[in-house]
């Protein structure tokens, strides 16, 4: 049977542009799973692979007209928001080239013999290597940052992993062109090609999971899918770590003080969160809490006439479309759903953003109405109507893990005075990020970020963003009464490599 071919397609008109690949097959995926098992060697010396870091950054920026180009006719995002997401990747890139030149990471401990102690301890070094090669899931709503050049390949490569992505198929021909960058970058420092592989096509990502060669993944995407390659991933005769972001409601609540205090700014502010990037943001506000009465009426009248004025807009692919209109569809005929403005389909391509709005009892005990506790993609907010503090309680406790968790305080309340911090309380353990008085779509990259939560926002406790994002891919080794000649540089007493570590119970900087 022959390969099936992998199709460009414009979201704008459905329409096909060029074929770009084939569909890789089984073979074809052991072959580039082996590629990358070979160059880990190459990837070895820490000052290389900072070096390659930088330069595929630089590469990345010296394309940037092509590929924001082709990254539009793709994905319909714009050169804009384009032009920004391809600037962060090559900034994160950059970042993870001074996290490999640190080297705080690799979390060298050496503790000489103390016979002194109970029990005695014996000559211990410790420190992190690479697991080795990582599969890559990329993401269709960042097609540079959580792709072929985005976070989970950067860490990985900081790591010192080599990479196999399974390419999204929303945007395929920027997938090809972002992997021969990286690998012409790889190249100006001896690192094969290898050290970057690149595969199309469904039956490609499941024969990805299984491969024996392959020590750990990372994805970005739906419960649906990410589950599916989670439970692959720990069915393996030998199972491997899986690093999914799948799904997150993002709750936002609004208190009673806040919403009198501020209404308008606060629907405005919801207005502009839930329906950036046409609501196709993974920290999208999904469900918001509003008080009933005349503040949260005068909430919901901002919102409604910020979102009445927001031109319908283009999503991903036509699935997803399709998906976003019978989703807002199916939860608009619940009984007590509201719809002040109805989300759905603008046109033969596009999508009209709006709100529901339910009483937040309806939500707080189980039933009927619990799809809305699920994420919809695209530009749709859920606002729930409580009367009281027992309500808004009632509906956090049925939530599940979410990247984030937003709480919309008055200033009195922002100062310590009220409730405050009794609902920061009740929020944190929902979520990886919890802000205050802001909104949560917009991720920085930076060292204090933490992008994940509990499952199902993701299947580990790791972040998928910031710094600490590269220690998904390391496991930590104990060498034990190890002659000097023998240890690795990083573990000899002499430190040759001048790196941060902890010795004889002090911190070395």
């Amino acid at each position: 049977m022959a390969a099936a071919p992998v199709w460009s397609v414009d979201p704008r008109t459905g329409k096909q542009r060029e074929q770009v690949a084939v569909e890789a097959t089984a073979q074809e995926v052991d072959a580039a799973v082996r590629a990358a098992h070979a160059a880990r060697e190459a990837l070895a010396d820490r000052a290389v692979r900072a070096a390659f870091l930088r330069s595929a950054a630089d590469e990345l920026k010296a394309a940037e007209t092509t590929l924001v180009e082709v990254a539009d006719a793709e994905s319909a995002l714009g050169p804009v928001r384009l032009t920004g997401e391809l600037a962060r990747t090559c900034y994160q890139l950059r970042a993870f080239a001074d996290l490999v030149d640190e080297g705080a990471f690799l979390d060298v401990v050496v503790d000489h013999p103390d016979d002194t102690a109970t029990p005695p301890v014996p000559d211990l070094r410790r420190y992190k290597i690479p697991l080795g090669v990582v599969a890559v899931y990329s993401a269709s709503n960042f097609p540079f940052a959580f792709s072929v050049a985005g976070g989970d390949t950067a860490s990985a490569l900081a790591a010192g992993c080599p990479v196999v992505v399974k390419a999204h198929p929303d945007h395929p021909a920027l997938s090809e062109l972002v992997a021969k960058v990286l690998r012409r970058a790889a190249a100006g420092h001896g690192i094969p090609d290898g050290v970057l592989g690149l595969v199309h096509g469904f039956e490609a990502g499941v024969e990805l999971i299984k491969h024996p060669l392959v020590a750990a993944a990372g994805f970005t995407g739906s419960v649906r899918g990410g589950r599916a390659l989670f439970d692959a991933a720990a069915a393996r005769p030998v199972p491997i770590p899986f690093h999914g972001e799948l799904g997150s409601l993002n709750p936002v609540v609004v208190t009673q003080a806040a919403a009198v205090e501020r209404a308008e700014a606060i629907g405005t502010g919801l207005a502009g969160s839930m329906t950036l990037g046409v609501g196709q943001f993974c920290v999208k506000p999904g469900l918001v809490l509003v008080p009933a009465g005349d503040a949260g009426d005068g909430l919901v009248k901002s919102l409604t006439d910020a979102v009445g004025a927001t031109d319908a807009g283009v999503l991903l692919d036509h699935r997803m479309r399709d998906n976003f209109v019978a989703g807002v569809a199916e939860r608009a005929a619940l009984p007590d759903v509201e719809s002040p403005v109805t989300p759905g389909a603008g046109g033969e391509h596009t999508v009209s953003a709006g709100f529901l709005t339910v009483p937040a009892a309806r939500l707080a005990a189980e039933g009927e109405h619990d799809l809305l506790l699920e994420e919809c993609f695209g530009p749709v907010t859920v606002v729930a109507r409580y009367e009281d503090e027992a309500e808004v309680r009632g509906v956090l406790s049925r939530l599940p893990g979410n990247l984030t968790a937003t709480v919309q305080l008055s200033a009195g309340e922002a100062a310590g005075e009220g409730a405050g911090a009794d609902l920061l309380a009740a929020v944190t353990p929902l979520a990886g990020r919890v802000l205050v008085n802001g909104w949560p779509t917009g991720v920085a990259v930076a060292p204090a970020q933490h992008h994940g939560g509990p499952y199902p926002a993701t299947t580990s406790t790791s972040t998928s963003v910031g710094g600490t994002a590269v220690e998904r891919w390391l496991r930590p080794v104990v060498y034990q009464g190890t002659p000097e000649a023998l240890l690795p540089a990083e573990l000899r007493d002499d430190n040759p490599l001048g790196l941060p570590r902890r010795f004889n119970g002090r911190l070395e900087r």
